[in-house]
This record gives structure tokens, C-alpha cells and sequence, in this order.
């Protein structure tokens, strides 16, 4: 008999049971390596197909998985469609950077995207009569706000913007964005909002700013990495109450 693991997935191999039912997803698979290794406790590497690597273990005595999302929706919901529906994952929290469009948002500021306005067509796969706003678990929202007060992280609430595209030709859209309230644009949350609500599961985006728009601010490397790690605690914290 072969003993090589059948996996429902052409893109996750991996025993179901070493995937938690909560799962952490960083757009890049080198940042979910650092949440194992940094966070974890006795971490097991449950992926690395196509280098997109999943790892699972514990903190503060619950399990808790992270793995790569990979960049735009595209990417990041073929990845959750299968966590959710072929290896029992009940819950998925982006954990990303993003580009600051408001006016009193600032680098290092904490975002945490209430719904997300988008340029993508993925939710006309769904065939909904109108147009299906995509948005968070609230329960989860107001647990990582309120972690985030707990540790005194500036932190809005309220919509960002998923884009399709990284380069945009049309230069006035950011214009259009920050006219119409959006906090932050980034190429992941939508997706990730419309396939949970589409597989009946939770999802939260939490994006720390990197960098603005208009303004020109940028972290630089070290405040960058101090900036995720407090987004890394606070998801790793709302994690924990996901049943």
C-alpha cells in the first residue's frame, strides 16, 4: 500500500488533523514561518507545497495554525476555500500589510476592516441579486479592538479598499477612495470576507499601515517589524476565542 498522503487539495497536502480550526494567514509564507517560530510552541510545518508553507501548534495552550495566503484574491481564496471546506477550518484571520488612504491614518497605525469595497468580480460567481458587501465576523472584530486598546495600539475601524491590481493606472482612485471614507487599500480582504460568508465560516482582516498614499510616510525595517509583531499578538489573541 503507498504511504503517500492523499490530499483533497492540489495546492494543501496535509493531514486534516494537523490543521487548527483557527487559522492565521499572512500574505507571505516567510511571515507565517516567523509567527510559528516566534509564537508557537512546538510548531509542525503541515505544508509546503508550492513553498506556501502552513504550520501548526499552540499558544498559550490552544491550537492555532498559520499559513501563507500569497498576494490578491485570487490566491488568498483558493487557499481559504479549501481550509474551510475540505480540512474543517472554522475561522481565518488576515494578518497583512497595508497602504494608508485616510487622512488621519498613519504608519505603524493599526487598521481593522469592518468590510472592504472592492474593483474585483470574484462575487459574481455567487449570482447574487444586487451587490454583496463583504464583511467581518463581528464577534472577532471586537475582540481584536479591544486587544488592541489593551495594548494601546492606535487602531480604526471602519472600510478599506481591495484592489485588484497593485499598479494603477487610473491615478485619480485613491482620490475617489479617500473621498468616499476608506481607511486603507490592500489586495486581500474582500475575497477573504466573501468566501467565508459563502462557506458559512468567520474572517477577520486586521493590516497594519506601511506606508501612505498621499503623504509619503514609510516604516522603516525595524518599526516595521516591532508594527507586526503587535498586529501578530493581537490576532494571536483573538484567535483564542474562536471556538
Amino acid at each position: 500500500m503507498s504511504d503517500i498522503l492523499m490530499s483533497p487539495s492540489a495546492c494543501i497536502e496535509a493531514d486534516p488533523a494537523l490543521i487548527a480550526k483557527v487559522v492565521l494567514m499572512p500574505g507571505d509564507p516567510l511571515r507565517a514561518r516567523a509567527v510559528a517560530d516566534n509564537y508557537l510552541e512546538n510548531p509542525v510545518c503541515f505544508n509546503t507545497v508550492r513553498n506556501m508553507l502552513g504550520y501548526t501548534g499552540t499558544y498559550k495552550g490552544k491550537k492555532i495554525s498559520v499559513m501563507g495566503s500569497g498576494m490578491g484574491i485570487p490566491s488568498a481564496t483558493l487557499y481559504l476555500h479549501e481550509l474551510f471546506n475540505f480540512y474543517g477550518v472554522e475561522a481565518a484571520i488576515r494578518i497583512g500589510s497595508a497602504g494608508g488612504i485616510g487622512e488621519d491614518v498613519h504608519v505603524r497605525d493599526l487598521v481593522v476592516a469592518m468590510t472592504a469595497s472592492t474593483n474585483s468580480n470574484y462575487s459574481a460567481q455567487y449570482q447574487f441579486p444586487g451587490i454583496l458587501a463583504p464583511q467581518a465576523d463581528f464577534a472577532m472584530l471586537r475582540t481584536a479592538v479591544e486587544a488592541a486598546d489593551a495594548r494601546g495600539v492606535n487602531t480604526r475601524v471602519g472600510s478599506v479598499f481591495t484592489a485588484d491590481m497593485f499598479y494603477n493606472a487610473n491615478t485619480a482612485a485613491g482620490g475617489k477612495y479617500r473621498d468616499m471614507g476608506i481607511l486603507a487599500v490592500e489586495m486581500e480582504t474582500a475575497g477573504i470576507y466573501w468566501e467565508a460568508m459563502a462557506s458559512k465560516k468567520r474572517a477577520l482582516s486586521i493590516l497594519t499601515i506601511s506606508d501612505h498614499i498621499f503623504t509619503g510616510e514609510s516604516l522603516p525595517a525595524i518599526e516595521r517589524q516591532e508594527s507586526f509583531r503587535e498586529m501578530m499578538e493581537i490576532a494571536l489573541e483573538t484567535a483564542l476565542t474562536v471556538a
